[in-house]
């Protein structure tokens, strides 16, 4: 019964409409403060999430799990190499590469690129190109037909669409009595691809590996070899062991060692936003304080009557305990629903402003990705919530303790 007591006093004083409205003003304050602060914590960290796997998936499209290298940028033995590779069961594919810098022109545009010779049977397996094509084919690129697979955003540099010729002009030149001429081939454009990463959108383009070869003068030579692994996590473990078992001195390389500064940068991101913006929740949880030390001053006369006719101090205490803890709880909960319901729609509501107002909230070229992205996570809401109450719960405990160690008589003095 003294329970029941008690919680419905402490409830009453949540939804209490008394003469003090400043009161309850503060007080709705409070709850929607901490709602506020707990939605905004759940969608940044949602779209920090959403940034990290969409970087994941993004490079491992158009990444190897791992390669290796010659030492002078040739790899002479690069079939013994993928033989090597295929032995070991942890490696799924091997895709031998040739890759080199060159200057695209057409007409009077001009862009640089890094050109990558692939087998394109054997690119598939090892990195799933075909799912970013969004015009022609990887199989265009046959030997000798001199055909390139360009990124949208190089082809808009361009102003090329597929069928479209351009020359390719490399750095190393050709000594003719006259001097140095750069050479250059004619390439036809045979497809095009969109990975939503800028990186790779402006500066890759993709041609036939005996092409590439010719185009580079290393005959039989590549550049390296790439592999898909089964665990992409062992990738440096695995191409480590396939470079000893092959016993040539060679360079070796991961997806993890070529990209660690992306996922450094999200982690140390995520965890100062986490922070900063617990701070916000941890302001707004206090305000609890101010909002009660309030409704205890505005409640002397009732605390006093509670004490007159036999409320125990503990009594009193559980009362404002309670108050707070509603207001907290509630609070969380709003906050936690509309978290939930942005992190779940964002990509939708950034489109609908996007188109709305012509607005761009991504700038492909400085963050990598050109769409908004959201990955709700249970771990991050379940974190946040139990932040978020046990912050609130907190707040409650000094003002709730000045409301019990109210004398009565000290109260009634003025009444």
């Amino acid at each position: 019964m003294r329970q029941a007591f008690e919680f419905w006093i402490g409830t009453r004083y949540v939804r209490s409409r008394s003469s003090n409205n400043f009161v309850s003003m503060i007080s709705a304050i409070s709850m929607f403060g901490i709602a506020i602060a707990v939605a905004v914590l759940i969608v940044v960290l949602s779209v920090v999430n959403g940034f990290e796997r969409e970087l994941h998936d993004r490079l491992l499209t158009m990444t190897a799990h791992a390669s290796i290298e010659g030492i002078d940028g040739e790899l002479a033995d690069w079939r013994g190499t993928s033989a090597t590779a295929a032995a070991d069961p942890r490696v799924r594919a091997t895709a031998p590469f040739v890759t080199g810098q060159a200057l695209l022109m057409f007409g009077e545009a001009l862009g640089g690129a890094e050109l990558r010779g692939v087998e394109p049977a054997a690119e598939n397996s090892v990195a799933d190109i075909d799912s970013v094509l969004i015009e022609g084919s990887l199989d265009s690129l046959l030997p000798g037909e001199f055909n390139i697979v360009l990124g949208v955003e190089l082809a808009k540099v361009l102003r090329v669409a597929v069928g479209d010729k351009l020359t390719v002009t490399l750095a190393q030149g050709i000594v003719t009595p006259a001097g140095v001429v750069p050479r250059t081939r004619r390439f036809t454009v045979s497809g095009l691809y969109r990975v939503g990463m800028f990186e790779y959108d402006r500066r890759l383009a993709f041609i036939n590996l005996q092409d590439a070869q010719r185009l580079y003068r290393l005959q039989d030579a590549v550049t390296g070899v790439r592999l898909a692994v089964t665990d992409i996590y062992a990738a440096p473990e695995i191409v480590r062991d396939v470079a000893i078992a092959h016993g040539e001195v060679v360079l070796i390389s991961n997806w993890q060692r070529h990209h660690v500064n992306f996922f450094k940068s999200i982690q140390i991101t995520k965890s100062i936003l986490f922070v900063i913006l617990m701070l916000v929740i941890a302001v707004a949880a206090f305000n609890i304080v101010s909002t009660l030390v309030m409704v205890v001053k505005d409640k002397q006369s009732d605390i006093a009557v509670l004490r007159t006719i036999g409320a125990r101090p503990s009594s009193i205490l559980k009362i404002f305990v309670t108050q707070g803890s509603v207001i907290g709880i509630t609070g969380t909960l709003i906050g936690v629903t509309a978290g939930i319901l942005l992190a779940l729609n964002l990509e939708s509501i950034v489109s609908f402003f996007e188109s709305t107002f012509g607005i761009k909230f991504l700038a492909a070229d400085v963050y990598f990705i050109s769409d908004l992205p959201a990955d709700l996570q249970v771990a991050d809401v379940v974190k946040i919530a139990g932040i978020a109450l046990a912050l609130a719960l907190l707040s409650t405990v000094y003002p709730a303790w000045m409301a019990a160690r109210t004398p009565p008589a000290e109260a009634l003095r003025y009444d």
